[in-house]
């Protein structure tokens, strides 16, 4: 893997194939995939088969909960949850190493993390990584090992172990993080540009950092000089705009994702971005349990005091995600349509999340998307937050005001009870 440039690491061609050569089949955009793989169902068949509940959007789930670890909330990103399980993955000897992403040369890279180091992977880290050298030392590492990752990495996994099934062995426990995008180095630079450091100038971003005092949306970015590493400073996200909703700094492929929650791990945790839980700035998790041994995990901590955790609905977990979920499922036909008309390939996506949208819907696709690659274009030639901010402001505007006309849209037809 290397990076292109427009800040992503993306596969580099180092030698030819031969033909028992599995680099393909273990894409999780592979647009051939083998019919026994070919989306998350099929894998999910064939990884979580007692599994005992099941959801068109969620996936296959044990149980559903929302709430927080008191050791290592304050810590975290959200409710401690990830840093908690690492900790019962270790003391229950699930596996003795997690690979995880942690702090590497002042940015962030996977590592192979033991028992005394688990702490080092705390927060969440919006910054691009590859897994392709961990797993050649995991290839070196006699012990079982569990993996930490969004849903197109868990999915990498699942079919390399489809390819190679030593891997089912070595790899033990798989933690999926509910993702709402993977972001360009770009939007990293630009967070730091915004504080006024230059793209060589900062290291050690921080892309979670709390309010106790605000709602769990009020979360500050923050980083430090290489020059003055006593200098550490930071903004108010709300202040920067919607880096989400816009698609900014976004990898295409994303848009090709239908996995909202990871449906492919042991256990699957994001934020609760519903009230009451998103009124508290401290953070809270919802946690889906999809293997017996992830929910005996959780429910053990339950049972000990460790974990404040409440049951909580399906309804109100794709509530939690509802703006992944619009994006994801209901514009997904759209974009594969466009992307087939460019006489671009595209992977097979399950027939239930393609949906015919209405044309106000459309624009609102057409706009994120051209927003998405502007911001790339833009940032590759200035840069500079000031300069990149004026020139990406009318896409900005399109985009905002297409997406008013939407709203419009629906909350007409819902008066009319269409």
């Amino acid at each position: 893997m290397g990076w292109n440039e427009f800040g992503f690491l993306v596969p580099q061609q180092v030698g030819s194939c031969d033909d028992n050569c599995n680099c393909i089949q273990v894409c999780p955009f592979n647009p051939f995939p083998k019919p026994e793989v070919k989306t998350e169902d099929e894998l999910a068949g064939l990884f979580l088969e007692e599994t005992a509940n099941s959801h068109p959007k969620v996936g296959k789930y044990e149980r559903i909960y929302a709430g927080f670890s008191g050791q290592f909330r304050d810590t975290s990103s959200s409710g401690g949850m990830a840093t908690y399980v690492f900790m019962k993955i270790f003391e229950q000897e699930i596996a003795e190493r997690i690979i995880v992403v942690g702090q590497k040369d002042g940015r962030y890279a996977y590592q192979l993390l033991a028992p005394d180091d688990f702490m080092l992977s705390a927060k969440t880290k919006y910054y691009p990584v590859t897994l392709a050298e961990v797993f050649q030392q995991i290839d070196q590492f006699e012990g079982k090992v569990a993996v930490v990752g969004v849903a197109c990495f868990i999915k990498a996994i699942r079919l390399a172990e489809v390819a190679n099934p030593l891997l089912k062995e070595k790899i033990s426990f798989l933690v999926g993080i509910i993702c709402g995008g993977l972001k360009s180095s770009f939007f990293t630079d630009y967070l730091a540009s915004r504080i006024g450091f230059e793209s060589d100038g900062y290291r050690d971003p921080d892309y979670r950092i709390k309010d106790p005092h605000s709602t769990a949306a009020d979360y500050a970015f923050g980083c430090r000089s290489i020059d003055d590493p006593a200098r550490f400073d930071q903004i108010k996200m709300k202040t920067v705009g919607d880096m989400w909703g816009t698609g900014l700094f976004k990898a295409s492929a994303c848009d090709f994702c239908e996995d909202v929650t990871t449906e492919l791990a042991d256990i699957s945790l994001g934020d609760a971005w519903i009230n009451p839980y998103s009124t508290d700035g401290r953070g809270t998790s919802v946690v889906v349990t999809r293997t017996a041994l992830a929910d005996s995990l959780i429910q053990s901590g339950i049972n000990n005091k460790e974990l404040t955790l409440e049951d909580l609905p399906v309804d109100r977990l794709i509530r939690s995600q509802q703006g992944s979920f619009n994006h994801r499922h209901d514009g997904l036909k759209y974009r594969m349509e466009k992307r087939k008309k460019a006489g671009l390939l595209v992977p097979p996506k399950r027939k239930r999340n393609l949906k015919s949208i209405n044309i106000f819907f459309a624009l609102v696709q057409k706009a994120r998307a051209r927003t998405r690659e502007s911001s790339l274009l833009l940032w590759k030639q200035y840069r500079n937050a000031e300069q990149f901010g004026r020139n990406i402001a009318p896409e900005l505007k399109r985009l905002k005001d297409v997406t008013k006309l939407y709203h419009l849209f629906r909350k007409w037809k819902m008066k009319l009870g269409l």
